[in-house]
């Protein structure tokens, strides 16, 4: 497995859907955090859990959040609460959902001017 990660900052990366096995390659990669903007079961049954991602990033040595929100609008309170992950975590960071776009748009929203 290789993470298809991309770069908004040399400090914050997005990502499609990762499964628990990635947790360790993030942490080979350099990422100290993971932020999970995925709901579970958004993608079906098939779909890794938080709870699943969690455990795997935690024994990678990786500090974890799940910030769930929907793919089609990000309220200014979750935006918020991103825009507070990212003043907190320990950087390099990496967050991710179904395809990485949700993650770019709350990045995007929670650094906007």
């Amino acid at each position: 497995m290789s993470l298809t990660i991309q770069a908004l900052t040399p400090e914050v990366c997005v990502a499609p859907q990762l499964e628990p096995a990635a947790m360790a390659e993030a942490a080979a990669a350099g990422f100290r955090s993971v932020i999970n903007n995925r709901p579970d079961f958004e993608g079906g049954p098939d779909q890794p859990t938080s709870a699943q991602i969690e455990a795997a990033a935690l024994d990678a040595g990786l500090a974890y959040c799940h910030l769930p929100v929907n793919g089609g609008y990000q309220s200014p309170e979750e935006i918020e609460q991103f825009k507070q992950l990212l003043a907190e975590l320990p950087r390099p960071i990496l967050a991710f959902c179904r395809s990485g776009a949700r993650s770019t748009r709350l990045f995007n929203a929670a650094t906007a001017a």
